[in-house]
């Protein structure tokens, strides 16, 4: 990503790139932020790879009207997003909207459910220090195996984790990290820029943009260079990845929760237990009370946390925790 010379000079003073090291002080930053969305509230943002391809072309689609928001990293999950930004709070939080109800038309043209994002809450915090602002760059980027998915940092092809101090092996990453295999917009005839991208109007985006089988390169939007600057060496980036721990950015929020097991699969255990209790594969046909039902015996059965059970079941967290 090219962040031009006046922003970027910004950036290294509100960053404090050039204090000079000092074993155990902590530097104040400024206008960084970490935004998320609630994972309680929704089932699925995303429910297929297309959709993640989608949602990761949507970051770079909608950054283009946000020159002065700059994305740090991301980590696009099946029922939440976590994206930390520099930028002014008013630009970055309407990114962060823009983003979403962008996300909410797809999600309604693909499969005809209506303001399914609607009022879906979001939630930020303001990153006061250097030590915090490395801190929560690897709690994003370490969320997948956090929630009990089978990937690294490195290998999750849904976040900008495989873009930080890569040395030219790939074998660990996604397939987009090898150079070697994109291919530009600008060979994309107009219908196919527009089926690419999801969007009407294709004709005004970059002709060197550089792609990989239908996905945006996330180093085209992310300033992960900045962000090595920002850790400095791998050795540290290492570090911060070893000891970023979930409860020091809850207790910064307490917005954050555990995933005990996969979301993908207590889905499936739901469907089960449905079909167990109810003889139905689904929630649509259960009320409430029915609902309250298949949420106990999950929670019971997994040993999952409450605010996975509501999640799955389509329920409020407080309409849960008050019956477990």
């Amino acid at each position: 990503m090219m962040i031009d010379d006046v922003l970027l000079k910004q950036i290294v003073e509100d960053l404090g790139l050039k204090v000079p090291y000092s074993r155990g002080q902590q530097i104040p930053v400024t206008k960084c932020w970490h935004f998320t969305t609630d994972g309680s509230s929704v089932d699925a943002i995303y429910s297929d790879a297309d959709d993640f391809v989608a949602g990761m072309n949507r970051i770079h689609v909608v950054g283009r009207s946000y020159k002065d928001v700059i994305i740090l990293a991301f980590c696009l999950m099946d029922t939440h997003i976590h994206f930390i930004l520099y930028g002014e709070f008013e630009s970055c939080n309407r990114f962060i909207h823009d983003y979403i109800r962008q996300t909410s038309r797809y999600i309604s043209l693909k499969y005809h459910l209506r303001k399914k994002l609607l009022n879906l809450p979001i939630h930020h915090q303001k990153i006061d220090t250097d030590f915090y602002l490395k801190t929560v760059i690897c709690y994003v980027l370490k969320n997948p195996s956090v929630g009990g998915l089978h990937f690294t940092f490195y290998d999750y092809p849904w976040s900008s984790g495989a873009l930080y101090f890569r040395n030219g092996s790939y074998w660990t990453a996604p397939r987009w990290t090898d150079k070697n295999l994109f291919g530009r917009l600008g060979d994309l005839g107009l219908r196919a820029k527009r089926q690419t991208l999801k969007i009407k109007n294709s004709l005004n985006l970059e002709e060197d943009l550089r792609l990989d089988n239908g996905l945006i390169f996330p180093g085209e939007y992310v300033a992960y260079e900045l962000v090595e600057k920002i850790f400095k060496t791998y050795k540290s980036f290492h570090f911060f990845m070893c000891i970023s721990k979930e409860e020091d950015v809850e207790s910064r929020g307490e917005f954050l929760s555990r995933l005990s097991i996969p979301i993908s699969e207590l889905r499936k255990y739901r469907e089960d237990v449905c079909d167990e209790l109810f003889h139905t594969r689904g929630l649509r046909m259960l009320d409430v009370r029915q609902r309250v039902r298949v949420a106990k015996v999950l929670k019971g059965r997994y040993r999952c946390s409450v605010r996975q059970v509501a999640r799955v079941c389509g329920l409020l967290y407080d309409e849960v925790k008050g019956v477990m």
